[in-house]
This record gives structure tokens, C-alpha cells and sequence, in this order.
């Protein structure tokens, strides 16, 4: 068994989309980055490919690269998924939390599950989010960004 950790965070900004574990979830700002900003998917990436031993988002995803300006972060957990796969590993189960003051995201938590065991090709049994507040303290409780933050089990064949 490996154990793996990811955290990620990206400010708010005015004329993007909020997209959280794929789901755009209604709000005045979204999140820049050079992706969706995903920062719930990138968590869970870099959880993913730290516990396997494989870098992280920014080594095989880089900011630098043309190829992932845009690109929905769920198609970087199906690429990561491949990797695992041609690996040996196998996903036991993903534990997240998302660290916001503002919008309330509990709503969109099935629709995010959903989204994200697809991506990996796991059952959504395995893919937990949650989310928080920090009672108006840091960045995110200034409603200045958004964090997340995974921990991933995965099991070596």
C-alpha cells in the first residue's frame, strides 16, 4: 500500500468560471490558473502522483505547456489514471477536503464524486469530498481563494 498527499490553492479572479471536481459551480469569480484551476482535481493529482512515485501536476502537467492552457482538469485525472494503470497500481480510495469561505459547495458533492471516479475509473464508493470554512481567517476565509487538500490510498499489484 502507498499513501499519498496533494494540496493546492489559486485566487479568485473576475471573469473566469469556478470549476471545483469538475462542476462549474455558480459564483461572481472563479479561479486562476492555467487550467480550469481545478484545485480540488489538482489535489487529487498530486496525491495521486506523489504516492506513486511519479512527480507531481507541474512536472508532467506544466503552466508552460501550450497543450493544458484551458484544459479541464479532469482530463489530467484520466491521464493520470493511465499512468497508475501502466504502473500497477490500483486506487483504493480518495479523501478530500476543499477549503473555502464562500460559495457552499455541499450540493455539488455527488455531481463532483461522480465526476471524479469517472475520470479515474473507480467506483464512487472511493472518492470522498468535504469542505470547510476557516471562520474568516487566511486567504480563503478573506474570500481571497480557494484550497484543497487530498490524502489517496493506492495499492501496488
Amino acid at each position: 500500500m502507498r499513501i499519498g498527499i496533494g494540496c493546492d490553492a489559486h485566487r479568485f479572479v473576475s471573469g473566469r468560471k469556478l470549476i471545483l471536481g469538475g462542476v462549474e459551480v455558480p459564483y461572481e469569480k472563479g479561479l486562476e490558473g492555467h487550467s480550469d484551476a481545478d484545485v480540488l482535481s489538482h489535489a487529487i493529482t498530486d496525491a495521486l502522483l506523489g504516492a506513486a512515485g511519479l512527480g507531481d501536476i507541474g512536472k508532467l502537467f506544466p503552466d508552460t505547456d501550450e497543450r493544458y492552457k484551458g484544459i479541464s482538469s479532469l482530463l489530467i485525472l484520466k491521464k493520470v489514471s493511465e499512468l497508475l494503470k501502466n504502473n500497477g497500481y490500483i486506487i483504493q480510495n480518495i479523501d478530500t477536503v476543499v477549503v473555502l469561505q464562500n460559495p457552499k459547495i455541499a450540493r455539488f458533492y455527488d455531481e463532483m464524486r461522480a465526476n471524479i471516479s469517472e475520470a479515474l475509473g473507480v467506483p464512487v464508493e472511493k472518492v470522498s469530498i468535504k469542505a470547510t470554512t476557516t471562520e474568516k481567517m487566511g486567504f480563503e476565509g478573506r474570500g481571497e481563494g480557494v484550497s484543497a487538500q487530498a490524502a489517496v490510498l493506492l495499492e501496488d499489484k
